[in-house]
């Protein structure tokens, strides 16, 4: 069997990335991660907690002697990086925990990986970033492969600087290393924080939906099982020391997209009980710091060189994120008060 050590695998994109892996593929097994931060939740993967072929670790990506006793024990063909701290607004107003998590817990992956593979073993590491790591465009234009990195955010920054290390582990030590960057992604299992889900989760309870600045700001959105696809192509087929930027092909601007979400669940749920439509919850607060205008992806290479396109246009994504986010409101409920973090904490603290 092959083995894959995902780490960050309780958060939105990895927990899709594992059942994808779990689903499509009966010879391989997953070890996973994760430090059960706020953005990890077991619930994501409860499904798989009988599956033999899944075992859950929790634990730091910046401890290094744990990191070397999972590749010593459980030697893994493949090792995907998602743990990382994400959310823009975190990162300005606590930067540290982004620079000790996505930049030393990187290193402190690669250092491991690469005593790994200096002892024989031949594994391949794929760290999984962003398109924020180039900066804003403007009106016209698209990010490539070749964009020089340019971030404006500490979060961007933190990931700029994860992904150099990654190169320079290649191009240094010769370490079978790939990076991929991605549009917004959105679907399933994503932390109430983010856009989508915060509107959704909001518009239901009838709260005020907060738009930054005049929502012109414009984003590239990648359906979460379109993304873990092309993750799956690029650890099995991708040339070593490769990077591909994976897009969505599906901008619009925020608030436009919020008005998509709202006209949408009045389509299906009706006015709010007082009468009004959802957009009237729209609230335009004071624009971020150094907000970021627009993203927007080529992803030619990676349809060029592995076939990958992405499968799902925008509006059907969004509705079938819709019904995720509507038939589980009761995991939607647990993430925005809290519970679901407390229960599991008390868990593993007793094991």
């Amino acid at each position: 069997m092959k083995t894959i050590l995902v780490t960050g695998g309780l958060g939105f994109i990895g927990s899709n990335f594992i059942q994808l892996l779990l689903n499509d593929f009966s010879d391989y097994r997953v070890i996973n991660l994760d430090a059960l931060t706020y953005a990890g939740n077991p619930e994501n993967l409860k499904d798989l907690e009988t599956d033999s072929r899944y075992l859950f670790v929790r634990g730091d990506i910046g401890n290094r002697e744990l990191i070397d006793g999972l590749l010593e024990k459980e030697r893994p063909d493949f090792i995907v990086n998602f743990a990382a701290e994400s959310h823009v607004d975190r990162s300005i107003t606590g930067p540290a925990a982004f620079i000790e998590t996505n930049i030393v817990g990187t290193f402190t992956q690669l250092e491991a990986f690469r005593g790994y593979c200096s002892a024989g073993n031949q594994c391949r590491f794929l760290q999984v970033s962003t398109d924020e790591v180039y900066g804003s465009l403007g009106a016209e234009g698209y990010f490539t492969e070749e964009t020089p990195y340019s971030p404006n955010s500490p979060y961007a920054a933190s990931k700029a600087s994860a992904d150099h290390l990654v190169r320079a582990y290649h191009h240094t030590y010769g370490l079978d290393t790939l990076i991929t960057n991605c549009s917004n992604n959105y679907g399933p299992y994503q932390f109430p924080e983010k856009l989508i889900p915060l509107m959704i989760s909001n518009a239901l309870e009838g709260r005020a939906l907060p738009v930054y600045g005049d929502g012109k700001n414009v984003r590239d959105w990648l359906y979460v099982e379109d993304h873990c696809r092309a993750l799956e192509l690029v650890m099995h087929q991708a040339n070593a020391g490769e990077t591909y930027n994976i897009g969505g092909h599906n901008e619009m601007e925020n608030i436009e997209l919020v008005r998509l979400l709202c006209n949408s669940l009045d389509a299906r749920l009706g006015p709010l009980p007082d009468g009004r439509k959802r957009t009237d919850l729209i609230t335009f607060v004071g624009d971020r710091q150094g907000h970021d205008q627009r993203y927007a992806i080529d992803a030619k290479k990676i349809k060029d060189d592995l076939g990958w396109e992405p499968q799902t246009d925008l509006a059907k994504g969004m509705e079938m994120t819709i019904d995720w986010y509507l038939n589980n409101q009761e995991w939607l409920k647990q993430v925005r008060d809290g519970s679901y973090q407390k229960y599991y904490q008390e868990m593993y603290d007793k094991r």
